[in-house]
């Protein structure tokens, strides 16, 4: 056993690197280095396949704190984001988490829903108890990046840009183009766009999307169409009755967050209007609530556990002082459900 536990009055002894040495015949400096994957190890393949082997008999495991110690490394990666209940994040906590398990990492989240900044959040985590941090959505102060600079802690910014050049972002662009060009392609001319807060990189790239989708298909910009929301669903029903309360109401609305359309179909029920018979529904993310809803909302589906993975593969592997700057692309789809359809006669 590898760790310390009491059974039948008896405590069973912790596997240690010395066990695993002699069990394999080597010295105890050759175990640690093949546990730490030491690239600079020159041993026979026999040799390592029998350090190896030696380890999984026994079940050894590494003493954490001891590791840290020796290597200035936690294995710990800090993940802030906005809020727990937007289940999008939830989608991107677990592709981080995933990744981070992978390099005998754990993850460590925290959320700026009590009021909380990511200024805070650093000072809670404090010196040395993270080998890097993902910022995922939310702003983030000149002051804040001169923080992780001072700390020398490396960090990233999650599908948000920023200063400093270091982000891993997905292609909403392309993915609020998809979805206002299956609007277009269904006969649709007024097309609404119900976006995101003025601050979020995303709104605006998903914005730029929309307008652009328009230009394609010969139809232009009408800024009584455009409203600003949220990604909450509160938000999304307030942007959808100023919309609704115009003139000229649309026959679809492009909603740039998937949760944001919930509260889209709540108004436009309000309203006695029928999805899609009346006005057709398409938004940004699917999660597995989107199929639930009513009718079933057509969205462009984001690979936001890759997006996850891929942050803790960058922050652990790029260097700090380096910029990063990538999009995951792949895959983005529209899946087609019950809430779009040709608009009315």
């Amino acid at each position: 056993m590898t760790r310390s536990t009491e059974d039948g009055g008896r405590r069973i002894r912790r596997v240690t690197l010395a066990d695993v040495a002699r069990r394999a015949g080597v010295d105890k400096a050759v175990v640690s280095r093949v546990v730490n994957n030491d690239p600079l190890l020159n041993i026979r393949p026999e040799t390592r396949a029998r350090v190896l082997a030696a380890i999984k008999e026994l079940d050894y495991r590494p003493n954490a704190a001891a590791r840290s110690l020796r290597t200035t490394r936690t294995g710990t990666v800090g993940l802030f984001i906005p809020d727990f209940a937007n289940p999008v994040y939830a989608e991107i906590i677990t592709g981080a988490e995933t990744a981070a398990a992978a390099r005998d990492c754990v993850l460590m989240v925290g959320s700026s829903t009590a009021g909380g900044s990511a200024r805070g959040y650093l000072d809670l985590l404090g010196p040395g108890r993270v080998d890097g941090l993902l910022l995922a959505g939310g702003a983030i102060t000149d002051e804040e990046q001169a923080v992780l600079a001072d700390r020398g802690l490396p960090w990233l910014f999650v599908n948000r840009r920023g200063g400093g050049g270091r982000h891993v972002v997905l292609a909403d662009g392309l993915a609020a183009r998809i979805a206002v060009e299956h609007l277009v392609e269904l006969g649709h001319r007024r097309i609404a766009h119900v976006g995101g807060p003025a601050d979020a990189d995303t709104a605006q790239r998903r914005r730029d999307g929309y307008a652009a989708a328009l230009r394609a298909g010969g139809l232009a910009e009408d800024p009584r169409l455009i409203v600003q929301g949220d990604y909450e669903p509160d938000g999304g029903a307030r942007a959808a009755h100023r919309l609704l309360d115009g003139p000229e109401p649309p026959t679809a609305v492009f909603v740039a967050n998937v949760t944001a359309a919930i509260g889209v179909l709540s108004a436009l029920q309000a309203h006695g209007l029928s999805v899609p018979d009346q006005v057709s529904v398409v938004a940004v993310h699917d999660l597995p609530l989107a199929a639930h809803l009513v009718p079933p909302l057509t969205t462009v589906r984001m690979p936001l556990q890759a997006l996850g993975a891929r942050a803790v593969e960058l922050l652990l592997s790029a260097p700090a002082d380096q910029p990063v700057e990538e999009v995951v692309r792949d895959p983005i789809e529209l899946v087609v459900r019950h809430s779009t359809a040709p608009p009315p006669h």
